[in-house]
């Protein structure tokens, strides 16, 4: 294990394996990473690891040789995936986390060169890489969460070409899509938004009533219908919600897999969401979107790009990185937000408004 402020690898890769465990945003942002490694060893082999099934997001990519996706549950889901790693003989690997779990998976990997960040405390987990690199400064926030990752790179020798994530589809991933919204009365071609008001943290969420507010807008205004996206655990929840929308909404929640979400996506005129997954891959398929912010901060995980609009409060206590306020769960940043403004008011310079974008 060699510590150091940076390394510089003297190594000619025949296979690379990349390692990110983290969430689908985490997937989405690690994509200007990968194709920073691809550009400073075309020749080589690129494999990545994630966690199953946000690998999907990855499928279509042909930069990406395999992507070996594990499950959850302890060691043994994953003992399979490991062996098939294993038999790959690796020549270098990355791992873009600081968990147990990827420290596991590089050690047994068999790679030669094991490159990884450097934690403080986390002796065993630092064993298991052969480079480690010390904490980089980090810098200004306005490369969106590419920077987590790429700061890594840098310091191996390896310089980023981009910051903005670009999720590949396929011709044949989008026909499947488009033969799923003519199955619900959407013409192929015609213009439409998708919307996601759900999020895993319910901290991060809207009022519905505020959403069925836009949705109405959204038609009364420009006559296109929307979609709601999510998961499977959030159907009914959405069923409830376009249930007092007079204008026409398709529930799409849970009948797509992320391969194909990202095709949805990237046929939607418009994406307007909270904070999850859903606006990072918007945002990475090239959709113009709008996603309102309570206690996180945009800043973490926005380019600042005209395409990517952001509604904040001007509450100051915002961001304030807290599951609620007062442990309540509830986070009255986002209560300020009314969906009133969310069709009267524009972005300033740096992208930050009550609510911006509608009009636009």
């Amino acid at each position: 294990m060699i510590v150091a402020p940076e390394h510089r690898l003297d190594i000619i890769p025949r296979k690379i394996l990349v390692i990110q465990l983290g969430d689908i945003g985490d997937v989405v942002w690690s994509i200007p990473t990968f194709r920073a490694i691809k550009a400073s060893f075309p020749a080589a082999g690129l494999f990545v690891v994630t966690r199953k099934p946000y690998g999907d997001l990855l499928l279509d990519d042909v930069s990406i040789e395999k992507i070996f996706q594990v499950s959850g549950g302890g060691i043994w889901p994953q003992i399979k995936p490991i062996w098939e790693i294993k038999k790959e003989r690796f020549d270098l690997l990355f791992d873009l986390r600081g968990d147990d779990r990827g420290a596991v998976m590089s050690l047994l990997s068999g790679a030669r060169t094991r490159c990884a960040l450097y934690y403080p405390g986390l002796h065993l987990r630092n064993r298991a890489f052969t480079h480690l690199i010390e904490k980089p400064v980090p810098r200004e926030k306005k490369y969106g969460a590419a920077e987590q990752s790429l700061r890594i790179m840098r310091k191996f020798g390896i310089p980023e070409v981009t910051y903005a994530p670009q999720i590949s589809v396929k011709e044949e991933t989008k026909k499947k899509v488009e033969r799923l919204l003519v199955a619900e009365g959407i013409a192929t071609g015609s213009a439409w938004v998708s919307v996601n008001p759900f999020s895993r943290w319910s901290y991060k969420e809207w009022d519905a009533g505020k959403w069925r507010e836009v949705i109405s807008f959204i038609w009364r205004e420009y006559h296109l219908p929307a979609v709601i996206v999510g998961s499977v655990e959030e159907q009914k929840r959405a069923e409830i919600l376009i249930s007092d929308t007079a204008s026409p909404v398709i529930n799409l929640t849970g009948r797509t897999n992320l391969r194909e979400l990202a095709a949805l996506l990237k046929m939607s005129k418009l994406h307007i969401g909270v904070d999850s997954a859903p606006p990072h891959i918007a945002a990475a398929v090239g959709t113009p979107n709008l996603t309102i912010y309570g206690p996180s901060d945009w800043r973490d995980w926005v380019l600042p790009d005209k395409k990517n609009q952001v509604v904040v409060t001007d509450m100051p206590c915002s961001p304030c990185y807290q599951k609620g306020c007062d442990g309540s769960g509830i986070s009255k940043c986002l209560e300020d937000i009314t969906a009133d403004t969310g069709y009267s008011k524009r972005a300033d310079d740096n992208g930050r408004a009550n609510i911006s974008g509608l009009k636009r």
